[in-house]
């Protein structure tokens, strides 16, 4: 670190930052019977909508980014963020190569966690529950609405894998570009569609100088009812 003026120590670095800067929009999770305003729905997903659209207008960037953790045969969590592709009352569907380590884990542990933070606006949203990949038709029209350097992104595969040869990679991207161009209805079979279908989802509200909003909902199994509450921060 630097020995100047500045922070000697990354703890002195980062302390010094700003969090929850700035004005945030609040959050108020519990009904007011004399308000016409301010009860919650009794389901989580038209929640999650009001907030991605808040999120949209107020121009937050990329808030269809997706954290999305698994777990490997060994038990091991892994992490990374994906792009969120669709959303219903189903849940949270994302793609990725089958053959990809996260293909991999959820084929052998089909169960994830997700959360989407978006920091201008002091927010997150959190979910969990079991994974269910899509039917390959499915999967073939969602490959081919993407643009042609995705599609031949993942005609290339061998994603995760070490590369040994560098200049192996622009080749092989190149190779699978000429064939999605000479070929636009290729698919990649090994192209899937997952969708994290919710069993608890919770909502962050972050507040300047106080304890922050959350609320849970949680539910006992796919399809059951859905219970609202108010967690501590």
């Amino acid at each position: 670190m630097s020995t100047g003026a500045g922070p000697r120590t990354v703890r002195e670095l980062l302390f010094g930052l700003p969090m929850l800067s700035g004005e945030l929009p609040g959050f108020e999770p519990d009904p007011d019977p004399d308000a016409a305003t301010g009860a919650v729905p009794p389901t989580p997903f038209p929640l999650f909508l009001d907030w991605l659209g808040e999120a949209v207008a107020a121009g937050v960037r990329e808030p269809h980014a997706m954290s999305l953790a698994t777990v490997d045969a060994d038990g091991c969590p892994d992490l990374r963020v994906v792009a969120l592709r669709d959303a219903t009352e189903a849940g949270w569907t994302f793609a990725t190569h089958a053959a990809s380590p996260k293909g991999r884990q959820l084929a052998g542990q089909p169960q994830a966690a997700i959360a989407f933070h978006w920091r201008e606006q002091g927010r997150q949203i959190r979910a969990r529950g079991p994974v269910l990949r899509a039917d390959a038709a499915t999967a073939a029209r969602d490959y081919l609405d993407r643009l042609p350097g995705s599609r031949a992104a993942s005609l290339v595969g061998h994603q995760s894998e070490v590369l040994d040869d560098p200049a192996a990679l622009p080749r092989a991207f190149d190779a699978a570009l000429a064939r999605v161009t000479e070929q636009p209805e290729t698919v990649d079979p090994l192209h899937a569609l997952f969708t994290v279908q919710p069993l608890s989802v919770e909502f962050w509200q972050g507040v300047p100088g106080r304890g922050h909003v959350r609320l849970r909902y949680r539910a006992e199994h796919l399809g059951g009812p859905w219970t609202r509450e108010r967690l501590w921060p």
